[in-house]
């Protein structure tokens, strides 16, 4: 029998929703907006309409629903989010789990946004049938997950997880996360624009990681260093990765990841060259194929994986 289930994907600017079966087919989906200047109350009323409106969806197709997946910035333990989401204002020990469940009387499960992402490629995307995989979105900052044994693994208490804080320069440059040298502060495409701006005098407001791929393209040797010393960035902290947890594929998301694929044998030639080869030997570097739909799918598998 088909189960079904919400998937939520909330964002600093948008909650993304859908309906789900446990097949990965996308019964219903939208996306509602949040204000920049919106508060916990906003996104936690915003969170409650765009459920509502997936569960009168269901209704209307007369299936029931087995739960309520969400994805959200943040660090999650136990349905509640203890804090680190810095896009969204007052998201501090905010109990999604206890609110939604009481008012909605379905289960309801929380994790990471990362993490979900990685989730629905290693279900029902580049990952699929794979038990052990490394999810890695390179934005703004640099998240990740990392599916183990076919589940996700966050440490105790899912308190770890943060690939984008490893450290690659033991005296590097300052991170947000407070910490010197992390991988983020260095191969994130924050990062690589700030290493172009640097390069060429131009102005970083002017500048997006689509510009600079342009501009490798055309064979601009500013633009090819930075793209070069980015994917070798991202290949240290990768092989690292490799020679942990030896997985079975690599999956590179995030918007930058859809510059072609000369970006992702970039990198895997990058982790290649640093990963030890015996750690490596069952491992494939990949690009995300679900784009935006990973992280409602991500969300509602933790419900059908429970």
């Amino acid at each position: 029998m088909t189960q079904y289930a919400v998937g939520i994907d909330l964002g600093g600017t948008f909650v993304k929703f859908a309906l789900i079966s446990d097949s990965g087919k996308i019964a219903f989906s939208d996306k509602l907006p949040i204000g920049f200047e919106s508060g916990r109350d906003d996104i936690l009323n915003t969170l409650h309409k765009a459920i509502k409106l997936t569960l009168d969806y269901a209704l209307e197709m007369n299936v029931s629903v087995s739960g309520i997946g969400i994805g959200t910035p943040g660090v999650c333990d136990n349905g509640v989010v203890l804090g680190g989401a810095e896009n969204l204002n007052g998201w501090i020990n905010v109990d999604l789990g206890g609110i939604f469940s009481e008012a909605f009387h379905l289960p309801v499960l929380v994790d990471n946004d990362a993490n979900v992402m990685g989730l629905g490629e290693a279900i029902y995307g580049a990952a699929r049938d794979c038990s052990d995989v490394i999810f890695i979105t390179v934005g703004t900052g640099i998240g990740g997950a990392i599916i183990a044994n076919g589940k996700l693994y966050g440490g105790y208490r899912n308190r770890g997880g943060e690939l984008g804080h490893i450290t690659i320069s033991h005296d590097g440059i300052d991170c947000n996360c407070g910490g010197r040298g992390c991988l983020e502060a260095y191969a994130s495409t924050s990062a690589l624009i700030r290493q172009y701006a640097e390069r060429t005098g131009m102005d970083e407001k002017n500048i997006d990681g689509h510009f600079i791929v342009e501009k490798f393209n055309q064979g601009e040797n500013e633009a090819v260093q930075c793209m070069e010393e980015h994917t070798g960035y991202l290949g240290h902290g990768i092989a690292s990765f490799v020679n942990v947890f030896a997985p079975q594929k690599v999956v590179i998301g995030g918007g930058i990841s859809e510059a072609g694929q000369f970006y992702i044998d970039m990198i895997k030639s990058a982790t290649f060259k640093y990963a030890m080869p015996d750690c490596a030997v069952h491992t494939d570097v990949v690009a995300a194929v679900l784009g935006n739909r990973a992280g409602c799918l991500g969300a509602a598998s933790l419900i059908f994986k429970k």
